[in-house]
């Protein structure tokens, strides 16, 4: 009895040293060492991808995406991002509040999907036709009418930013060339020249939107 009471001891007390060892090792020096490496090598992605505007306010994330509207429909001042449910209502300079994450996708022959398709790309060629320029509903791309797949999509195709540019330019007081020029300052190519898509950032064209705006 002794002697198995003994190394009942012993076995517990080992496990509690190795419990100890990992947890320092696993739960405090791997994650400094981590946070620290990643702070010195890559600190705007370790915090967060964060955009901030001219005054150094934190406005939102480069990873998510944000709504602008006036109540419940779009704020035509600025670019829209993709249709989305998951997205908190913002604008450029408010708290940054995210509801939920999902997307809307259905079948391609679903009733509900056809509606909000049909019912979105009226919106659109709507919301962006000003006088002297009428948009073609032939010209509305996929990503003006759908959401991503985690419906909190950052981006939108530079085809659906051009397409907003008159509007904007519009709301705005500005020219449709000074614009036209925003947009193509903020088109990321495709990543090393093969992977993935152009696109643009909606907030961050927004946050230089209103700087240009601010200076008019």
């Amino acid at each position: 009895m002794n002697n198995s009471a003994a190394n009942t001891g012993r076995v517990l007390w080992a496990g509690l040293r190795a419990l100890l060892v990992l947890t320092v090792i696993c739960g405090v020096l791997y994650p400094l060492a981590v946070t620290g490496i990643a702070q010195v090598a890559f600190p705007g992605k370790a915090n967060g991808s964060e955009i901030k505007d001219a005054s150094g306010k934190v406005v939102g994330s480069a990873l998510i995406g944000q709504t602008y509207l006036t109540g419940d429909k779009p704020d035509l001042r600025w670019f829209q991002p993709r249709p989305s449910n998951g997205l908190g209502a913002n604008s450029v300079n408010t708290r940054y509040k995210l509801i939920l994450s999902g997307a809307t996708n259905r079948s391609g022959d679903n009733a509900d999907l056809i509606k909000w398709v049909t019912d979105a790309k009226a919106a659109v060629v709507k919301d962006n036709s000003v006088d002297g320029y009428r948009v073609n509903p032939a010209d509305v791309p996929a990503d003006a009418v759908t959401s991503s797949g985690s419906g909190l999509d950052p981006h939108i195709s530079p085809e659906y930013a051009k397409l907003q540019v008159h509007r904007v330019a519009e709301k705005n007081h500005l020219t449709v060339a000074r614009v036209d020029e925003l947009v193509a300052e903020h088109t990321d190519d495709r990543m090393l020249g093969f992977i993935g898509e152009p696109r643009v950032n909606v907030l961050e064209l927004n946050v230089a939107l209103r700087e240009l705006a601010a200076r008019q």
